[in-house]
């Protein structure tokens, strides 16, 4: 490490708010699929700014969408409407199937947007304002007080309770356990399509199946939370596409973007007549115009670059090099996950081999102490591939 990169890093620790254990690196720039520390050294980058950047570093039709807008208007507030938000908002409806959308700055952001609107769909019903949401074990929805409400890990709730209240918690892929935690008061059911923090479980069919027949049945909406598992991510522009279980309420973020912080959480037009109102819930830069250029260029380049049909392609690829591994090694137990959003699960703890890989110039991350979780830009290739799993091979051999 040089003494400029021994700089920053001191520097940040002086000045930053100590709530990252990052990596003893400093990031200047990225092209394409890697990215250059301030040292000038190369890594094969596996993690896309955690599933944010699936076009890659560089691309030069998005740069300069973002530009042309920076020269227009970067900011106007929701008092006005703008053309970029008007755009993004059609485009985004027509890839996703839903019928309205709320733009927000970030996945937690809709997450908490998407609890107030099934609590005010359920508050109309009956006036009351007990309302209960059953959440799944193990998932992650953000750092915010709703979010991190129905985020079901104790540990990130426990030092901030209490939380909003009204919570249960069932298992993922475990309709029984759903079953338990319903009453008459059960206004929503949340869960990832495919959980990423909690460890890059998918959702079963037949498990999403049943929660929307029981959803149906009781009038509860079901919330999927796509932030991390949409956008193409698992050969699908979103996961839930896959089974045709559609949600009454989405949230997406992350690669929505491709940097720029922005989210959304998306409803039916049953939802959208009978929950969030005028003076209900506002951003002051949700659905700005640069943010919203970001979206229109994102899914514009997703199709014109048939990024999907990429996935499709690759992903299989990515699997079987990962089952090579996991069969070569004892150590690792089992291989998960789906398109390129995938997970190795180690018997040890997996911070040794991801410090080992960034020596030797692959960025990797980790979801949980044993799982290295694997989710690159969605522009990778077969060759990108097989340069990742030569290092890994290297890292967990060593």
């Amino acid at each position: 490490m040089s003494e400029t990169m021994k700089a920053y890093i001191e520097q940040a620790e002086r000045d930053l708010l100590h709530t990252y254990n990052r990596y003893q690196i400093v990031i200047d720039r990225g092209e394409g699929v890697c990215l250059y520390d301030t040292d000038g050294k190369k890594y094969l980058d596996f993690v896309s700014g955690i599933a944010v950047f699936a076009l890659g570093y560089g691309n030069k039709e998005y740069n300069d969408a973002l530009k042309a807008q920076i020269d227009k208007v970067i900011h106007t507030s929701n008092y006005y409407y703008n053309v970029p938000a008007v755009e993004a908002a059609r485009k985004l409806k027509a890839v996703s199937g839903m019928d309205r959308v709320f733009f927000t700055n970030s996945g937690a952001e809709a997450v908490e947007g998407a609890i107030k609107a099934a609590r005010k769909y359920a508050y109309l019903k009956d006036k009351t304002t007990d309302h209960e949401i059953i959440a799944m074990n193990h998932s992650f929805h953000g750092r915010t007080f709703g979010a991190l409400s129905v985020t079901g890990n104790p540990k990130y709730r426990e030092p901030f309770e209490p939380m909003i209240g009204h919570v249960k918690f069932a298992d993922l892929n475990d309709v029984e356990s759903v079953k338990k935690q319903i009453t008459d008061k059960t206004c929503a059911v949340i869960l990832e399509t495919v959980q990423g923090e909690g460890g890059l479980f998918p959702a079963e069919e037949g498990f999403l199946r049943q929660v929307r027949d029981i959803c149906d049945e009781k009038d509860i909406l079901l919330i999927l939370d796509e932030i991390q598992c949409g956008m193409g991510r698992t050969g699908y522009m979103y996961a839930w596409q896959r089974y045709g279980v559609k949600p009454d309420i989405m949230t997406t973020a992350k690669a929505l973007g491709c940097g720029v912080p922005v989210g959304a959480f998306l409803m039916t037009e049953k939802v959208a007549q009978n929950s969030l109102a005028a003076g209900d819930h506002g951003t002051t830069y949700g659905g700005n115009p640069l943010a919203c250029a970001a979206v229109e260029k994102v899914l514009d380049l997703f199709e014109k670059d048939h990024i999907i049909e990429n996935v499709r392609e690759v992903a299989p690829y990515l699997e079987q090099r990962l089952d090579e591994l996991k069969d070569r090694y004892d150590c690792i137990t089992e291989r998960r996950g789906a398109g390129l959003m995938q997970g190795l699960v180690f018997s040890r703890p997996v911070r040794d081999i991801i410090d080992r890989a960034m020596e030797k110039g692959l960025i990797l991350i980790n979801a949980g102490a044993d799982i290295i979780r694997l989710v690159p830009p969605l522009v990778i290739t077969k060759k990108n591939v097989d340069e990742m799993v030569s290092v890994l091979d290297t890292c967990i051999g060593s």
